[in-house]
């Protein structure tokens, strides 16, 4: 989703057409988002049964024609290649990374058919451009909001999935006088694996949630049963629904336990939910994919979001929400470990792998310190995104 609102984008300031590639689940996910026309890519198109074999090497790969200089070329050549291939996957090399150069552009804008492959939300290296400046200025004058218009233009949930959403959230969320989204995504990458035989990773984790939504305000401690002799006699009638998305049932049942066998030290009533627990990622498989993209949304309804570092499945919640999350810290790299969380200061996704050398430029540069409004994400300190 990330990478696909960044190739629209792409494709608008380069008037260009976008044709997506739908692999085996995309039109169960999504609605087609233009009125009477298609973005499917044609199943004759000439090139589709070679996709899995473009990478960095390919022939066609633009960085590796430049690197290599297989082929000339220029602004006024008459005759450039059919189409070349764009790798901005996450693992791309320096020679990829011409991708987001002005005289790159220019070259490219010459060849009729751009085939891209991403994994990451490239925004934000656009609005480093001179050669986009201009446009995006007039596109988006307020520079944190550009996921949160575009995913809401494009990305339209299929009726199946729709009625996911609205169920569930009818059913079980909308009576409530708020509602707490908790997000969890264990990556080994933030020193919080998820599959471990030892609770102590979820332990910990499950303590900078507490932690977090107490100091924050967003949910109330509990009174032990050691404690029950001295329960304030006050009554509070608000109730908050918690809406808690992971691929374990941990931290669910932790807190649905907490809050259905204790009192809130306020009074307030507290109901934990959680639509699905998948135990591990299932790539490619639809039904798992209509899950997450609901959770996802069901995520954007909430009046408060408690997020995973690194996570995108928490980004594109918080962007399509327009909601500035609290981001679970993690004190073993990038975020501060004396305080338990930290409020994102923008509702734009991170760039996770941006370009580090300047176009032409033969030493590193500080892509999150060039302009005011392209600055280093709060999880990840290598990462840039929109303010």
């Amino acid at each position: 989703m990330l990478s696909l609102v960044s190739s629209f984008l792409f494709a608008v300031l380069t008037n260009r057409l976008l044709l997506i590639d739908q692999g085996d689940d995309v039109a169960a996910l999504l609605c087609e988002p233009f009125p009477d026309t298609t973005w499917a890519l044609p199943l004759d198109f000439p090139l589709r049964n070679q996709f899995e074999r473009f990478d960095s090497n390919h022939p066609h790969c633009y960085g590796n024609m430049m690197k290599n200089k297989t082929v000339e070329l220029s602004m006024d050549d008459s005759s450039p290649p059919p189409f070349v291939f764009l790798n901005l996957v996450h693992d791309y090399n320096e020679h990829d990374k011409r991708f987001f150069c002005d005289r790159d552009q220019s070259i490219m804008k010459e060849v009729p058919w751009l085939l891209i492959r991403s994994n990451q939300y490239f925004i934000p290296s656009l609005f480093l451009m001179p050669l986009f400046e201009k446009e995006l200025s007039k596109l988006f004058p307020e520079k944190e909001t550009v996921f949160h218009h575009l995913g809401r233009y494009l990305v339209h949930p299929s009726n199946q999935v729709w009625g996911l959403i609205t169920r569930y959230y009818e059913t079980y969320l909308a009576e409530s006088d708020e509602r707490i989204g908790i997000q969890i995504r264990d990556f080994s990458s933030t020193g919080l694996p998820f599959q471990s035989s030892k609770e102590l990773p979820f332990t910990y984790m499950m303590d900078r949630i507490l932690d977090c939504s107490a100091q924050e305000n967003l949910l109330p401690r509990v009174i032990t049963n050691a404690q029950n002799s001295v329960l304030n006699a006050t009554r509070n009638t608000k109730t908050k629904s918690v809406l808690v998305t992971s691929l374990s049932s941990w931290y669910f049942e932790k807190l649905r336990n907490m809050y259905r066998d204790n009192p809130t030290i306020t009074g307030e009533s507290v109901t934990v939910f959680q639509p699905s627990h998948e135990e591990s990622q299932q790539s490619n498989n639809a039904q798992h994919d209509m899950k997450a993209l609901a959770e996802i949304y069901l995520l954007s309804l909430m009046d408060e979001l408690i997020t995973s570092p690194w996570s995108t499945f928490g980004y594109v919640a918080q962007g399509l929400g327009g909601l500035r999350p609290w981001i679970l810290s993690n004190p073993l790299s990038e975020m501060d470990s004396d305080s338990p969380c930290r409020r994102a200061t923008s509702m734009e996704p991170c760039f996770h792998y941006p370009p580090s050398y300047g176009c032409g430029a033969k030493t590193g540069i500080d892509t999150g310190a060039r302009v005011q409004y392209v600055r280093h994400c709060e999880d990840i300190s290598w990462g840039i995104k929109l303010f």
